[in-house]
């Protein structure tokens, strides 16, 4: 899991709330479950046994990791009309910032959809493609309305 994060130190925040690098650690666990098929349980461990993690929310990123994956295909049925390709030819870095962003979008309330998508994009400006994070805000802004109707029509 280390290539991931490996790459992209030097573009990384120094000071990032424990909310985000929560983000950051769910999104690099649905990354290795994605590539390896791995099971989700030893993947929460693995990276709660890493050493230098810095600062994260241990909670939020279970919450995240464990829903997004017990969840994977309602999220992708749920995300496939707003794809413009089969949710198998996204990028791995695409998949996993788009399951967590519909996730977060469908369940948890408390966290307004703007913020849900502006830290999905700032999770695919970081490991994503030169463009990933376009494509992954363009498809969460479509999905915001069918998950969150009321709050995005007020404003």
């Amino acid at each position: 899991m280390g290539n991931l994060a490996a790459g992209n130190e030097a573009r990384k925040a120094p000071n990032k709330s424990p909310r985000h690098r929560a983000r950051e650690l769910a999104l690099q666990g649905i990354y290795q479950w994605r590539v390896t098929s791995g099971d989700e349980a030893q993947i929460e461990k693995q990276i709660h046994a890493e050493k230098n993690l810095g600062r994260y929310d241990k909670e939020l990123f279970s919450t995240l990791l464990r829903g997004a994956l017990k969840q994977h295909a309602a999220l992708e049925a749920m995300l496939a009309p707003y794809l413009d390709r089969p949710i198998g030819e996204l990028s791995y870095v695409e998949f996993a910032v788009l399951l967590l962003g519909a996730f977060e979008l469908s369940q948890h309330l408390e966290v307004p959809y703007k913020v849900v998508i502006n830290e999905a994009v700032e999770l695919a400006k970081t490991f994503g493609g030169i463009d990933g994070h376009k494509y992954v805000n363009g498809v969460l802004d479509k999905l915001a309305p069918q998950v969150r109707a009321a709050e995005v029509n007020a404003g």
